[in-house]
């Protein structure tokens, strides 16, 4: 067979580039491309979000809410947009956020934030390994100053070092504003280990700027204890008679599945002991233009709940490494701005409040899915509502 390489022009972000590759598609493929090539953003906006242009996948939208928030950044009333081909998803959230609402609403703390690049450094013995960490930590603040003569916005705010053998693995954590900031960490990190290339008294016999241990776009046990975005937590108090009136079962009986669903999530080794927060970030990250690899690493985390002493449900959800930006990758772009602005997070200094709604929506959505199992609702729900209709 004969290879055939896709059409490229000078101007590869024109309406004439993206009308020829889809006719060469076409023409290939046997595939009509009528609907992928019916948009209403510019092709010139995609310049730095995608390669070899055609067109569009159109994912629907719902809204879910509105949802009561009492953030440090997100306050009061916020109607959440959901990007999602799965019925029911949207209804049970806003069922959900409606249960949190008229409990007092959902309280949402960012504790912390780093985002890394985890250099690797190997030398001759584990002597001189120990010796180069014992100089890295004494040069930080030289290593600091490298690093961020490349951003703006990003500060690296200490180093992480755990010596293996004779190879030293480390962590930079950065802050990173408004941008989810990988490449920026990378870029930083890259210009941070050419001086420590250059200036180290002991000789590198091999060096790699990623050793694996940021786990960039995997989950991780190590990011469960050390945060790798924003380490969101989100709380309520839902009171008994709207568990009740609304979704049918009591704070006694979601404790006690609480109790054993835990035990089945150990054993199962899942990164999530909650019923399904990859399903709200998913959604809320697709329409804001999150970039949907960093759900993998936004959806792992924690439940915890008791029982008030006034006899209510208290429900806390942590997310310890929650991705999300709200300058940069495609959060500029047409439709995702939209969404954005709707939420009032487009734009700087608006990346932690689009954390805590991330976390109020987990929150919710779980609320409502362990309601459901409970009633006996769930594939009901679904039948009525989802994929089986």
């Amino acid at each position: 067979m004969t290879r055939t390489p896709i059409p490229r022009f000078d101007d590869n972000y024109s309406e004439e580039a993206a009308k020829a590759r889809r006719e060469f598609l076409t023409q290939q493929t046997g595939a009509s491309l009528q609907h992928t090539g019916t948009y209403s953003l510019p092709p010139e906006s995609l310049k730095s979000n995608t390669e070899n242009f055609i067109g569009v996948v159109q994912m629907p939208v719902g809204v879910a809410g509105p949802v009561l928030i009492h953030g440090e950044h997100a306050q009061g009333w916020f109607y959440v947009p959901l990007a999602t081909t799965e019925g029911t998803l949207v209804a049970s959230y806003s069922r959900g956020m409606r249960m949190v609402s008229e409990s007092g609403g959902v309280k949402v703390t960012v504790a912390e934030e780093f985002m890394q690049r985890a250099p690797l450094f190997e030398f001759e013995d584990a002597r001189a390994a120990k010796r180069f960490l014992q100089w890295l930590n004494e040069s930080l603040q030289t290593v600091k100053a490298e690093a961020e003569k490349t951003t703006g916005f990003g500060k690296l705010e200490h180093i992480q070092t755990w010596q293996v053998a004779r190879m030293v693995y480390t962590r930079f954590n950065y802050t990173t504003g408004d941008a989810a900031g990988q490449n920026m960490c990378g870029k930083a990190t890259h210009a941070a280990c050419q001086w420590v290339l250059k200036n180290s008294p002991e000789s590198i016999s091999y060096f790699a700027l990623s050793g694996a241990i940021e786990t960039d776009k995997k989950h991780s046990h190590m990011n469960l204890l050390h945060s790798r975005g924003k380490r969101v937590i989100a709380e309520a108090v839902i009171k008994r008679e709207v568990l009740q009136r609304l979704a049918r079962t009591t704070p006694e009986t979601i404790f006690k599945q609480r109790q054993r669903s835990a035990i089945g999530a150990q054993l199962a080794g899942s990164a999530y002991s909650g019923p399904h927060s990859a399903n709200g970030i998913a959604a809320l990250f697709i329409a804001t233009g999150q970039d949907e690899a960093n759900v993998v690493e936004s959806h792992t985390g924690m439940v915890f709940m008791d029982i008030t002493a006034d006899g209510d449900l208290y429900f806390s959800v942590t997310l310890p490494s929650v991705i999300c930006a709200t300058k940069g990758g495609g959060t500029g772009l047409a439709t995702q701005a939209e969404c954005l602005k709707m939420l009032g997070c487009e734009g700087t200094g608006k990346a932690r409040k689009l954390a805590e709604i991330v976390g109020a929506t987990v929150l919710a959505g779980d609320l409502s899915l362990l309601s459901a199992i409970l009633a006996d609702e769930w594939v009901s729900s679904h039948d009525a509502y989802g994929r089986n209709r």
